[in-house]
């Protein structure tokens, strides 16, 4: 019998701002991306490299927390 395979996955530090969640894990698949949770729920996913939305939906005001974040390097 194998003994059982542990995956770890590290989280960055949570950024919080405007009562959204913005996570990044180290080690996670290509390409580089954010996840960001409002209410405990995962909202949206978002391409840093490329600036484009992975998955779920993005509005005006979560665009300009990103930029925020991306220019003050916490993404």
């Amino acid at each position: 019998m194998l003994p059982p395979v542990v995956i770890l996955v590290l989280a960055m530090p949570k950024v919080r701002r405007g009562g959204y969640i913005f996570v990044t894990y180290k080690g996670d698949h290509d390409p580089r991306h954010v996840h960001i949770f409002r209410d405990g729920k995962e909202i949206a996913k978002w391409n840093l490299e490329a600036s484009v939305l992975m998955s779920g939906v993005m509005h005006r005001k979560l665009l300009k927390l990103l930029a925020e974040l991306v220019n003050e390097e916490k993404l």
